[in-house]
């Protein structure tokens, strides 16, 4: 073997060596040394959704903000025979100042506890109607221990808002006040106030509903929230999660724990110049009940849109009333602005000044016409007559409309007399109404009166029994009916299922 022969075998074993070395390297992963951190593996749609996520909301934050700017209140009363805002109404109970736990003498002293909250440095404070409605004396408690007098600037029984004022030599912490329009159902929110005495007490939790309907349903438009709200929270504020205040505290479910309701901030202010200048609210007023146009009612009265605002009642003497509106007429617009609903038209109308003309566009009979309203002063909110049980007591029934589900009766002297109808009403009274019927799902109630279906009169039991008697499976009737107990007059559809 030659020496050139053996520097050639070992250059070509090193070579092939080498080359498996590579090889063999290329196919190991090397471990981490001990000390790198190891990174999680995170899924793409995870990743997405934290970069979407908003930052945690610190409630500590926004309670030590705002708590300066609460204040607890005091008011008391000689004593008097004051009438319940909420008294008499099937709706939750609202939290009276002068109605607490533990009273005995209803015409003696009254002293009761709330909240509010300063708006102003210069001591404006807002808090609930029923907080001083009455109250011949107000104190406020500040954070820092001060006990100081407050004056009544303005109040506004219709919405439950009231503005006081105290007066103090340095600037007082106020509380920002937010867009109630802009709430979502489901956001945080946090409640501060009073609860039985318990000065203070932080409550925390979400928007459950918003433009809930409780006490006047022209005018309500409560915020729910299952944030813990108690006897002493009235009038305290309902606060977002960036520290503003968004409602006012105002009432809650006497049938459950967690379900509170605040007036919204943007109704008061609205209202806030009026309440600083003159003490009170004025608000434009037609006097017409009215109601919105659903898919059943549009159909069994042969309308042409589901737009706007029908009127089922006219009030005698009322702007409405000398401008010739009639019931059945379909407002849809004002001054050329369409109406989608009966809330929005209320609005509008309630957000002008009386004196003022406004031009109501009318649809009658499918035809259109204008219609020009004088406004009035929208009278106060009256309570409504309340009739017991023992006053509705079914009747003899003179006819069953089984397909419908009412029992009905002529419509004598006496119960005009004792109920007070107006003069010349007729129709039939309702005696029964059957369980689980198309009238009972309408919640058409007896002890009302019957006054026509689908427009035409029900002047009697045999009115009744003819205009009823080929109802069959799928008709959808119109109710007009007269509800004794609050002297008004509503639209019923009853669906024959």
């Amino acid at each position: 073997m030659t020496r050139r022969f053996v520097v050639v075998t070992v250059c070509l074993t090193a070579t092939i060596a080498f080359l498996i070395g590579l090889i063999v390297a290329g196919s190991m992963t090397p471990q981490p040394a001990i000390s790198a951190p190891t990174a999680p593996v995170v899924p793409a749609r995870t990743r997405a959704a934290a970069a979407l996520s908003p930052a945690l909301v610190s409630f500590a934050d926004v309670a030590e903000r705002l708590n300066p700017s609460v204040v607890n209140i005091d008011a008391t009363s000689r004593g008097s025979s004051r009438a319940r805002r909420f008294g008499g109404l099937p709706v939750p109970d609202g939290p009276e100042l002068f109605d607490r736990p533990g009273e005995r003498d209803p015409q003696g002293p009254r002293r009761g506890a709330g909240t509010g909250f300063i708006i102003d440095a210069n001591g404006l404070i807002l808090t609930n109607h029923h907080v001083v409605d009455g109250a011949d004396r107000i104190m406020v408690r500040l954070t820092d221990g001060r006990n100081l007098h407050a004056t009544r600037v303005g109040s506004d029984p219709d919405t439950d808002i009231a503005l006081i004022k105290v007066d103090t030599a340095r600037p007082l912490p106020s509380a920002a006040l937010g867009d109630s329009d802009s709430l979502r159902v489901g956001e945080w929110v946090v409640a501060i106030g009073n609860p039985l005495a318990y000065e203070h007490t932080v409550t925390v939790g979400v928007v459950s509903f918003i433009g809930r309907k409780l006490f006047d349903s022209s005018l309500d438009r409560y915020i729910q929230t299952d944030a813990a709200i108690n006897f002493g929270n009235s009038g305290g504020p309902l606060i977002n999660a960036r520290g503003e205040v968004i409602g006012i505290n105002a009432a809650i479910s006497s049938r459950a724990a967690n379900i509170g309701f605040a007036v919204p901030i943007n109704q008061a202010r609205a209202i806030l110049p009026q309440l600083r200048d003159t003490g009170h609210v004025s608000r434009g007023y037609i006097g017409v009940s009215l109601r919105d146009v659903d898919p059943d009612l549009q159909r069994s009265l042969a309308l042409n849109s589901t737009d706007g605002a029908l009127v089922q009642d006219v009030t005698p003497g009322s702007p409405g009333a000398r401008a010739g509106i009639r019931t059945y007429d379909l407002i849809i617009a004002v001054d050329g602005k369409a109406i989608s609903g009966n809330d929005q038209l209320i609005q509008l109308i309630a957000s002008r000044q009386p004196g003022t003309v406004a031009s109501l566009q009318i649809v009658r009979d499918n035809h259109p016409i204008n219609i020009p309203v004088k406004l009035t002063e929208r009278p106060p909110r009256e309570q409504k007559r309340a009739a017991g049980d023992e006053d509705q007591a079914p009747q003899p029934s003179s006819q069953r409309g089984s397909a419908i589900g009412l029992s009905v009766r002529d419509l004598d002297r006496d119960f005009a007399a004792r109920f007070k109808l107006p003069d010349g009403m007729e129709g039939v009274v309702i005696s029964r109404v059957e369980p689980m019927s198309p009238a009972f799902d309408a919640e058409v109630e007896r002890g009302h009166v019957l006054l026509e279906i689908n427009r035409h009169p029900v002047r009697s039991v045999d009115d009744y029994r003819r205009l009823t008697a080929n109802v069959k499976t799928g008709d959808i009737l119109a109710l007009y009916i007269y509800r004794p107990e609050s002297d008004s007059r509503a639209l019923h559809t009853v669906k024959i299922e």
